[in-house]
């Protein structure tokens, strides 16, 4: 009988949406315990060596992270596996570079690469609220940070907007309707629209409609929904595409749109 934690994760069980081959080896990293869970994150070697391709092998890989030229969050990180996860902002001062992390329109991490003013803050989904010890209100956010002495008007699924250098609540968007949000899982993962109306079940899961920038309505489950603006206007640059999914037809017809323009 297995004791004590997992240390190895095949590279058929590793989430899709790392978007790791077959057929390069019979394991992939597993991230180590951190902000995310392992299935919500991805690890900074699939990040470094996969998609940046700063890297070629695991070994080139560690020297990157040990000679501490990776900040997550403005922390350095010398874990290779260390998880990051929606809306971390990962930083490369050697080549001046920030990411944030987001999900494309098919629910896959996507790499979003931002400006250094833009990259001061971050967005995190208020997970609890609560009173610690002797009293001190705070709140837990998505990505496990506890703050404390928060606004008294933001509630649960409220987003706030976090200064990673005073690790300090500056503003928050409420969880309303008439407001932008991100779709952070289910089938609708990576979509972005305007929250309509929410559905109570008690008993069961509380349903969110949403629709899109171009009408498309559809609904998922309340956990999913990351408020990211208040109003239309969101408050992190969004991908290409603007988090708008295109039917299969449309993706079609636009792909061949393109190669006639080329030709």
């Amino acid at each position: 009988m297995a004791r004590g934690p997992k240390k190895h994760l095949k590279r058929l069980n590793a989430p899709k949406k790392w978007m790791l081959d077959k057929l390069s080896g019979k394991f992939a990293p597993r991230p180590s315990a951190g902000p995310h869970k392992l299935r919500e994150s991805m690890p900074l070697i699939v990040l470094i060596r996969n998609k940046l391709k700063y890297s070629l092998t695991y070994g080139e890989t560690k020297k990157v992270t040990m000679s501490r030229a990776i900040k997550v969050d403005g922390k350095v990180r010398t874990d290779i596996c260390f998880p990051t996860g929606f809306m971390d902002v990962v930083s490369i001062d050697k080549t001046g570079e920030h990411f944030r992390m987001l999900f494309d329109v098919k629910g896959r991490f996507l790499i979003h690469r931002v400006k250094k003013e833009e990259a001061a803050y971050k967005l995190c989904n208020v997970k609890s609220v609560r009173t610690a010890a002797k009293g001190v209100p705070v709140i837990t956010t998505h990505d496990g940070r506890t703050i404390r002495y928060p606004d008294p008007l933001i509630k649960v699924h409220d987003t706030v907007k976090l200064d990673i250098a005073t690790n300090k609540a500056v503003d928050f968007i409420k969880f309303e309707p008439g407001n932008l949000a991100y779709i952070t899982g289910g089938q609708n993962c990576g979509r972005i629209g305007i929250i309509t109306h929410k559905e109570k079940h008690p008993g069961s899961f509380d349903i969110v409609h949403v629709k899109d920038s171009v009408g498309h309505s559809f609904a998922t489950r309340l956990t999913n929904v990351f408020p990211i603006g208040k109003g239309k206007q969101a408050w992190v640059s969004l991908p290409r595409g603007k988090g708008v999914r295109l039917s299969i037809a449309e993706e079609r017809d636009r792909k061949l749109a393109a190669k006639a323009k080329e030709m």
